[in-house]
């Protein structure tokens, strides 16, 4: 799956979207994505400066993004559906990530309930785990999309 393919499916964007490529996905069983983290990432301004590492909050984002593209593959509906990050349990960081470093992301399946997914993911560099956690998300249909003329004069303030 490339980049466009992506972008249909997750209503992340710049700078907030964290897949690059999916390699393989095997519908409502497990999905493999990659990010190719690159000096301009916006984060590497503040964090931290003259060392620069991922934030594990953004791990932990880039697998939920690759998770969602799971979910929403496997559902009957691909389009005008959003997954909702819900919950994160046995989150672990074993080594930094930085510029010039491609994520593999691996996420596995481990229980659905109605539009409720839990599954259990990995960040590879290379042969080294550098991240592992189980994350939940839920899919639900996209909510309408706000024009200008739809936000009042004081959300504009």
């Amino acid at each position: 799956m490339n980049i466009q393919e992506i972008l249909d499916i997750l209503p992340h964007r710049y700078p907030f979207l964290l897949v690059d490529r999916i390699l393989e996905v095997e519908p409502g069983k497990r999905i493999v994505g990659v990010k190719n983290v690159t000096m301009n990432e916006p984060f590497f301004v503040g964090h931290f400066p003259g060392f620069p590492i991922m934030p594990g909050v953004l791990l932990i984002e880039a697998m939920a993004q690759v998770g969602g593209i799971l979910a929403i593959c496997s559902g009957q509906e691909k389009t005008g559906c959003i997954p909702y990050f819900m919950g994160i349990d046995r989150a672990r960081f074993r080594h930094p990530a930085g510029p010039g470093d491609t994520l593999v992301i691996s996420l596995t399946t481990r229980n659905v309930r109605g539009s409720s997914w839990k599954m259990e993911g990995e960040i590879h560099v290379g042969e080294k785990r550098i991240c592992e956690a189980e994350i939940m998300a839920m899919i639900r249909p996209a909510p309408p999309k706000q024009t200008k003329k739809d936000v009042s004069p004081e959300e504009n303030a």
